[in-house]
């Protein structure tokens, strides 16, 4: 039975592998909408890497939390200037109204938060450290991503309509969560009804 699962029953022990930040808004103040998912513009942002010792190509992902639907850039570094042009191009695609709130890790790609903070008026709140299920939309969703893009694939070889496939491919997929509604449907509907 272990054998079907994604992670094969392995536990992940936490390791400190590169550089953390530690002012913005920790996660306990964030308020209760957030948490509960009623509210529509709430997202879980990270990365997702190439692995250790290969190419320093990478991801930046994005899942909006009530409807889980998911977007990913590719990035090539995982540097707090690359990760600012990911979120600014994200947010020039989509109505100004959809981005509210922002939920990360303290990884050093997100320290340029104050900057996207006062430029585009996104509210950051920041995970403890080694609580991933803090933004458990955000790690499935990439872990789903997995599925197309294995530990060690080389992000700068992959395909922009590669990626873009992924992506149709897992935003079109009914989920139980959204009433076996896709993430596309239910992010479509939740835009529609902006005001």
């Amino acid at each position: 039975m272990v054998q079907v699962l994604r992670h094969k029953g392995k536990r992940q022990k936490p390791q400190e592998t590169r550089g953390r930040f530690n002012v913005g808004i920790p996660i306990a103040k964030r308020p209760a909408e957030v948490k509960k998912r009623r509210t529509f513009g709430h997202w879980e942002w990270d990365t997702v890497v190439s692995g250790r010792g290969k190419s320093k190509g990478c991801v930046a992902t994005f899942v909006e939390r009530k409807t889980r639907w998911y977007v990913a850039i590719k990035m090539p570094d995982r540097s707090a200037d690359s990760m600012e042009c990911a979120i600014r191009a994200m947010h020039s695609r989509l109505p100004e109204k959809v981005f509210k709130t922002a939920t990360t890790d303290r990884g050093k790609e997100f320290s340029c938060y104050s900057v996207v903070e006062k430029d585009l008026e996104i509210a950051f709140y920041f995970a403890d450290p080694y609580s991933s299920w803090q933004r458990g939309s955000n790690e499935n969703t990439n872990g789903l991503l997995r599925e197309f893009f294995q530990k060690g694939t080389d992000f700068n070889m992959v395909k922009d309509d590669e990626l873009g496939r992924a992506l149709q491919l897992l935003n079109n997929r009914p989920r139980k969560c959204l009433d076996w509604r896709t993430p596309h449907e239910a992010f479509i509907d939740e835009v529609l009804h902006l005001t």
